[in-house]
């Protein structure tokens, strides 16, 4: 039956901690899976969460540190010692381990590497704190499972068999020359299949999908997601088998990815969670928030530039907040599909093509819309040169529009620069003030005022 945390539950919780009754607590969260021991521990205040920690096993608590909000394990990790957290990093595969040591501060780091009993899994650790963060080799875990190619079959079970105890999940086997170079990988029927004494360099399979340390994260997760792999190995320069990045981890990277995305999108400048202080919440939000103010000036100092305009045709002034919202609504649209296909690697061909289907596609949603324009102001009894100049405006704010929100994130991704940002505030408040500008330009060539 699925665990489902109620307030009595916690209650109960809450109250053997109070009690300091750890003999009761250990026996009530002993068969629980670390997912749910991390609900726990949400739940909990800190004080409490940080006594559960130090009380539970580390082989629980540290899978639950990393299942936790991660402002609520950094918080944790700063009321426990470095002894405390090397005990719980020894518990973690390296790829964790790294994640966590990344949120403590560089004397915090020293200290803990130095508390680690296993020397190995310490100077993996360390090793892989070198790397950048958004590569895979900052990305990837030590644990898995290689073979030689020079040895039997009877030989390569006996070696699997040690290295698998420090691997949670056997995703795959991979070959390596006397080197460490990787050559392939192994299939688990052919190696069942065969006889004991047959050499591993006859059944391997030479072909194999592999990233280097230095590859960035978005692209070891469309080689995976274009490979359908569950795991896909990491070599440094020279070809040497170094880790391996599995399924879970890339999941996480998407979604941390695509959370960062969509908070781009909608004008906040840095991650951030609802339960953070106002000051980081206002730092998120007020420079996107400045531009539109700035936007907003833009558009109004346009509009007065057409005063004796607008004292003629009045009319004009209660069509500027539609043609605004057409300008923003289809810059959005635009850009949220590049910017789309850049994610997945599917923008491809010449600009010129891509140019003219979305003159072609703008050109069709204008001229239908404009339609509507001049079929609707009939109906109310508007003035028919006046629905003429709206409905052309809006035709070409529309097709302008579409051409912004497509090639604003092109430019930006083609520049390094994370092409998410073009479907916010910027290319909204961007649109609008080209939007209010054509709209009154062309609406002065047809009006003749």
């Amino acid at each position: 039956m699925q665990f489902q945390l109620t307030d009595d539950f916690i209650n109960q919780i809450e109250q053997l901690i109070s009690l300091q009754d750890g003999d009761a607590l250990r026996e009530l969260l002993h068969d629980f899976h670390f997912a749910d021991v991390a609900e726990i521990l949400e739940e909990l205040s800190f004080d409490e969460a940080v006594y559960l920690v130090k009380l539970l096993e580390s082989e629980i608590t540290s899978e639950a540190l990393m299942e936790v909000d991660d402002d609520v394990r950094e918080k944790i990790l700063d009321r426990l010692s470095p002894q405390e957290i090397a005990a719980e990093l020894q518990e973690m595969d390296t790829d964790d381990a790294v994640d966590v040591m990344g949120e403590l501060d560089e004397d915090i780091q020293k200290q803990v590497i130095g508390q680690i009993e296993d020397t190995e899994h310490a100077a993996d650790i360390v090793e892989m704190l070198k790397y950048d963060e958004d590569t895979a080799g900052a990305l990837m875990a030590k644990e898995l499972v290689r073979v030689k190619d020079n040895w039997t079959v009877a030989g390569c079970v006996r070696e699997m068999r040690r290295q698998a105890e420090n691997v949670t999940r056997v995703h795959s086997i991979y070959v390596v020359n006397k080197s460490g170079k990787l050559i392939g990988r192994l299939s688990l029927k052919d190696l069942l299949t065969v006889g004991e004494k047959t050499k591993i360099s006859e059944v391997f399979i030479p072909k194999v999908d592999y990233v280097t340390v230095h590859t960035d994260n978005e692209e070891v997760a469309r080689i995976m997601q274009k490979y359908d792999l569950e795991a896909i190995p990491v070599v440094d320069d020279n070809g040497v088998l170094v880790g391996r990045i599995t399924i879970d981890d890339i999941v996480d990277f998407i979604k941390e990815e695509a959370e960062r995305d969509y908070q781009m999108a909608a004008g906040i400048s840095e991650d951030v969670e609802a339960d953070d202080s106002i000051w980081k919440i206002t730092r998120a939000r007020l420079p996107w928030l400045v531009l539109g103010l700035f936007g907003g000036l833009g558009a109004v100092l346009i509009m007065e530039g057409f005063d004796d305009a607008l004292a003629k045709y009045e009319i004009l002034f209660f069509y500027t907040p539609l043609i605004a919202a057409m300008a923003g609504n289809v810059g959005v649209q635009s850009s949220a599909i590049i910017v789309q296909g850049l994610a997945n690697d599917n923008v491809k061909g010449s600009l010129f093509n891509r140019f003219v289907k979305e003159m072609g596609l703008s050109l069709i949603n204008g001229l239908a819309l404009g339609t509507l324009i001049i079929v609707v102001n009939s109906i109310i009894g508007k003035p028919f040169d006046v629905s003429i100049a709206i409905a052309v405006s809006l035709l070409m704010v529309i097709f302008i529009a579409a051409i912004i929100g497509t090639f604003v994130p092109i430019i930006l991704d083609k520049r390094g620069i994370d092409p998410a940002i073009a479907t916010g505030p910027f290319i909204t408040t961007s649109n609008d003030i080209f939007g209010i500008l054509i709209f009154f330009y062309i609406s002065k060539l047809i009006l003749g005022f």
